[in-house]
């Protein structure tokens, strides 16, 4: 499985709702993806990680350094981000 990277930032009503999805979904369907390595970088903190990736909404998904999604999601945004996630590397 791939680790992953998922930028946002405080404050962000598409970040929370992202992160909202991320655990209803893997509370009632997926357990799976409690094992997937998510590092969530908050931009602002983090400034020079932000700036060495090619992005401008959050929050933005990278998966093995590929960006999956950029901007508001939805419930299949997160799904495709943390299949891309679990398929054979």
């Amino acid at each position: 499985m791939k680790e992953i990277l998922m930028f946002v930032q405080a404050g962000c009503p598409h970040c929370k709702r992202a992160l909202k999805w991320h655990e209803a979904l893997t509370a009632k369907f997926h357990p799976e993806w409690a094992q997937v390595p998510l590092r969530i970088v908050d931009e602002e903190v983090e400034k020079e990680l932000a700036d060495a990736h090619d992005y401008y909404y959050v929050p933005t998904y990278y998966v093995d350094g590929v960006k999956i999604h950029e901007g508001p999601v939805t419930q299949q945004d997160v799904e495709k981000v943390f299949a891309a996630a679990m398929s054979a590397e």
